[in-house]
């Protein structure tokens, strides 16, 4: 379970887990990171024996690690969310410290597609409200 959680986490730089989970998966991921920052064969070698997704081990290796070149641990960052409602288990974002800057620019484009779909949501209600005014008046004028 946690080698499939610091798989998933090495996919999509952030996740939502519980507490412990986080805790324990964050110490494998710092490892990983770690041999990833090295870069040579051995350490590859042994990164794959953890991840069972080679195309994860060479992101790792080739895209994540060179971001963290000049840090020397805490590689990842818990943010705590909220608690659960079925069990109270505390809900954390497990994710990396520093984003690739791809992921950065689709958040942004994401939050830029919404903010422009609330802006028309505005207009259009604004507009069906101008109507009625509009046929509230022509009602009283006759």
């Amino acid at each position: 379970m946690l080698r499939n959680m610091v798989v998933s986490l090495f996919q999509h730089e952030s996740i939502r887990t519980t507490e412990a989970k986080a805790k324990e998966a964050r110490r494998l991921a710092e490892k990983l990171l770690t041999w990833g920052k090295r870069g040579d064969l051995h350490s590859r070698r042994l990164a794959l024996r953890y991840m069972p997704s080679a195309e994860v081990v060479k992101k790792v290796f080739d895209e994540i690690a060179p971001r963290f070149e000049n840090r020397n641990g805490g590689y990842t960052r818990i943010v705590k969310l909220e608690v659960r409602r079925g069990d109270a288990a505390p809900v954390v974002l497990l994710e990396l410290t520093e984003k690739s800057k791809e992921l950065e620019e689709e958040k942004a484009a994401k939050k830029a597609k919404k903010e422009a779909r609330k802006d028309a949501k505005r207009k259009t209600d604004e507009e069906a409200l101008a109507r009625e005014a509009a046929a509230e008046e022509d009602g009283e004028k006759e």
